[in-house]
């Protein structure tokens, strides 16, 4: 089980993605995901995602939010458990990325990007301010076969 964090920085209507295209063998490849990473030994949520936003932007969050929890369950990795972050307030100079390519969205057009199926619903719960979740997102490949919100409801 792998915990990483996961950021979505907010810049009036504007989201800052990033279009992952330089790391190989990259689940993630040419997809647009939000800011994060893996969880270093003896991190908490806040910990991680405020070093992987530094590490990947050269930006200071001042202001974030930990709005909820995406277990991602794939046959093609292991099983991840993404703690999901918005933030609002920053600090610093954007600088390169190694992972892609780091780019403020207009937030109407987040839906014309490629990404994962699962990030769509999760970033709409977002978007709908809905309180602290937990959803189970379950693939095969790039194929979302199902999403639960708070181990009851399924999405789609």
């Amino acid at each position: 089980m792998i915990n990483t964090t996961l950021c979505y920085i907010t810049r009036g209507d504007e989201v800052l993605m990033l279009h992952r295209t330089r790391k190989k063998d990259d689940i993630n490849h040419d997809k647009w995901i939000g800011l994060g990473g893996k969880f270093e030994d003896g991190e908490s949520p806040e910990d991680c995602v405020l070093r992987e936003v530094k590490e990947e932007t050269g930006l200071t969050l001042t202001s974030w939010r930990y709005r909820g929890i995406v277990t991602f369950v794939n046959d093609i990795c292991e099983t991840e458990f993404m703690h999901l972050f918005t933030a609002d307030g920053f600090t610093g100079e954007m600088i390169p990325c190694d992972e892609g390519d780091p780019e403020w969205i207009r937030k109407e057009d987040l839906g014309k990007l490629p990404q994962w199926e699962g990030d769509r619903i999760f970033l709409r719960l977002l978007e709908e301010g809905k309180p602290f979740f937990s959803l189970k997102l379950v693939y095969s490949g790039d194929r979302l076969l199902e999403a639960v919100l708070n181990g009851r409801e399924r999405l789609r």
